[in-house]
């Protein structure tokens, strides 16, 4: 099964989607297809020895509709490329709708100006284009001011038209129809005047250019904001620098030509040009952009950097690590699409409303237009009537109201660090009422730490020294833990052990300037014959805790305990606490032993401890936990959490983690930072309302308009909506919800 994506040209609505859709998933092999009517991109999935591309194309341009492979990520220069013919296109509508503007607005005063209500004076008009005097220069000069507004808003009848006769009407279809037959009718009219002076009543260009205009102005502004939503993607694109300097021969080559292995200079100021480890220099890098970290991150040798992040102050030799689309940009990039691409469960509902919605539509307003032709009104009513409900029922403000405040929850996600796979996921993980937290590099570093220190009978600096001496010659993550404690309290040294020797499971033996010393457990001490008494209960008191306390003896005396532990997150006390505000239960999930478990349980303050779980067991409490109807959030960063992940209901891997539990996730959380989870979770509830305030909005204002636009309230004894008011309420109602979207790109998380 393959899967595309395809970038349509030609859509205005949510029936155009629809359209897409529907003419897709009819082709033979096609498995899934959804259009994202505010990317225009669609993403179809089929079996390739049953259709192919050029069939995929062809039937979405039979329906009425442009469509071209989709470029993944383009270079930067090609984005700004795309950015740039964008809003050249933007720059054109807006001359054309200003056109448009001026046109309408002359063509109202010379039409309504000599019919005031109330018992107004006309307004002033040369006497050669008096509807009295002259009512044939009166209609000419109304068809010549009408025709610019129609030329300016011709993609409406191109598109509308194309659609229609395709068998696939859409907003374009309503807009066209709505105002065409307002101009044809007005032609016909102007030619009888000659005949019948009183037909000079029966005009109604200014009906046809001012609903052009109005509408014309509702996609404009729609689409000025829509570029504000796709502000996540195009940013994240232009972080990547376009070349990079090769620290050997100082050549500046394109950032797409690096390979793996090379090594690249990063002079401050610049833009780290791909993923890598530094090589050597020290500098502060900014990397906000990428995790949502707002401080600068401190940066030596053997320091990972990220593609994209911002060399603050000193110089760095980087070696390259991941290029293309394995550098943590593209992934980002890539989560950050799809999550726009993909719809959630409550836009597909939508979108199946608005599929059959136009086709309804247009029967709504033929069958009110025959209803007021039988009770006898004139046809210039029966036409005022027909074309307010065309142009009033658009289901733009429908079709926009999920994806728009999809693609902004995600961008603000990404500028916070959190990225999200999918709109689906976005809205579903505001129901999450449980979240089962791994342990080790979740809640805690997930790296040793000397945690304390206690000297017997000798001096803190005597009892660093020996183990510093004797533990840097180790390679295990306890005497790494060690070895970095005493060299930041200025005890590494560079003495070393002349003998050494590894005594697997109790620790390790050395001789130092002639004496024997000792590092391990209680077991290798009291084997060497010394005495661990003094020190034993607090040794007790630490492996209770979880943390492996380490004895170290010289010359047959003890010298002292230190303790090494996976020390708790900053942060992890304060994010289960927000948690718990909202309303979420937290598990802590671990194969450590209970005691260990409790313990951290117990610091961070989590509802439940389920310890000493093997790791291919952990799926099996997550779906337990489901089969108790519980919609659970598992939080991991390591391979034995990727079942886990899988399995939940939304599967979330800290950042810092394995590649396999990011691949695994959902949600990703590029600062590492438990305080995230809480931050997801407040995005999703303030999306999925701003989602229910968009499509209230969308089905009220269809709901209570249509009926107007029938003629419901003239029906008893109210007034008649104009076609003007009709595309005025429309472009409003398309605006309201855009604008909507983009008040949650301000939400504070």
């Amino acid at each position: 099964m393959r899967e595309e994506k395809y970038d349509i040209s030609g859509m205005h609505c949510a029936a155009c989607s629809a359209s897409v859709e529907r003419v897709t998933r009819k082709l033979p092999g096609v498995e899934r297809s959804e259009v994202n009517l505010t990317t225009g991109i669609m993403t179809i999935a089929y079996d390739e020895s049953q259709c192919t591309q050029e069939q995929i194309i062809a039937k979405v341009e039979k329906a009425g509709f442009g469509a071209a492979l989709h470029l993944e990520h383009p270079a930067p220069a090609a984005a700004q490329d795309a950015e740039d013919a964008e809003a050249a296109a933007l720059k054109r509508r807006k001359v054309e709708l200003i056109a448009a503007a001026v046109f309408s607005a002359v063509l109202l005063y010379v039409s309504m100006g000599q019919m005031l209500p109330f018992g107004l004076p006309a307004l002033p008009l040369p006497d050669l284009f008096s509807m009295h005097t002259h009512p044939m220069n009166f209609a000419v000069l109304q068809l010549i001011l009408a025709v610019p507004v129609l030329y300016c808003g011709r993609n409406f009848f191109r598109g509308g038209f194309k659609s229609l006769f395709h068998g696939n009407p859409n907003m374009d279809s309503l807009v066209a129809i709505g105002s065409g037959c307002s101009f044809a009718y007005s032609l016909v009219m102007t030619f009888l005047i000659s005949d019948d002076p009183s037909y000079v009543h029966n005009l109604y260009y200014e009906s046809a250019a001012v609903v052009l205009t109005l509408v014309s102005l509702g996609k404009f502004l729609e689409s000025r904001n829509m570029q504000k939503t796709k502000g996540a993607i195009t940013a994240l694109m232009q972080l990547s620098p376009d070349t990079a300097i090769l620290a050997d021969t100082g050549r500046e080559v394109p950032t797409g030509a690096l390979k793996v292995g090379d090594v690249v200079l990063v002079k401050p100021g610049a833009r780290v040009p791909a993923d890598g480890t530094v090589t050597q220099g020290e500098s502060s890098v900014n990397e906000a952009m990428l995790t949502g970290e707002s401080l600068p991150v401190e940066k030596a040798a053997g320091s990972e950097v990220i593609g994209g992040s911002v060399n603050e102050n000193g110089v760095l030799y980087v070696q390259v690590t991941r290029v293309g689309d394995d550098s943590t940009l593209s992934r980002i990039i890539r989560f950050v699409e799809d999550a726009q691409g993909r719809k959630a469960p409550i836009s597909k509902t939508a979108d199946k409303v608005a599929g059959v919605f136009v086709p309804v539509v247009m029967g709504i307003a033929l069958l009110a237009a025959v209803l007021w032709a039988i009770a006898g009104q004139p046809f210039s009513f029966v036409l005022r009537v027909f074309t307010s409900v065309l142009v009033i029922a658009c289901p733009c403000a429908l079709g926009l109201a999920t994806p728009t405040a999809i693609m902004v929850g995600t961008g603000l996600g990404a500028r916070h660090g959190i990225l999200i796979r999918s709109g689906e996921i976005l809205e579903i993980t505001h129901s999450v009422d449980t979240v089962v937290l791994d342990k080790t590099g979740t809640v805690t570093e997930g790296t040793p730490a000397v945690t304390e220190v206690l000297p017997y009978q000798c001096e803190t600096s005597d009892l660093l020294s020996a183990a510093a001496a004797v533990e840097a010659v180790s390679a295990h993550p306890l005497a790494t833990a060690i070895t970095a404690y005493a060299q930041e309290h200025g005890f590494g040294g560079t003495a070393r052990p002349d003998h050494f020797e590894n005594l697997s499971g109790r620790g390790l033996k050395a001789e130092l300037d002639g004496e024997t010393v000792l590092a391990g457990n209680r077991r290798l001490l009291e084997e060497q014959g010394v005495d661990v008494a003094p020190l034993a209960a607090d040794a007790e008191r630490l492996a209770a805790q979880g943390q492996t306390p380490m004895y170290f003896a010289r010359g047959g005396a003890l010298l002292g305990l230190i303790s090494v532990a996976d020390p708790v997150k900053e942060t992890s006390a304060a994010a289960i606490r927000k948690m718990k505000e909202q309303g979420i239960r937290t598990v802590l999930l671990t194969g450590d032993n209970r005691a260990a478990a409790e313990h951290i349980g117990s610091l961070v303050g989590v509802d439940e401890v389920i310890a000493e779980v093997l790791p291919e067991e952990k799926a099996g409490v997550v779906e337990r936990l489901q089969a108790q109807g519980r919609k659970v959030m598992m939080v991991g960063d390591g391979i034995n959490d990727a079942p886990a992940l899988t399995a939940a209901t939304v599967g979330c891997a800290i950042g810092s983690g394995s590649d396999i539990a990011i691949e695994s996730a959902d949600i990703v959380l590029m600062r590492s930072d438990l305080q995230d989870v809480p931050r997801a979770i407040r995005l999703s509830r303030l999306t999925l309302r701003d989602i229910k305030q968009n499509l209230f909005w969308a089905f009220c204002y269809n709901t209570v308009g249509i009926p107007i636009a029938a003629g419901l309230l003239y029906a008893f004894g109210g007034p008649l909506l104009s076609p003007m008011f009709a595309g005025a309420a429309m472009s409003l109602s398309s605006v309201c919800v855009v604008g909507n979207a983009l008040r949650l790109g301000r939400a504070k998380l």
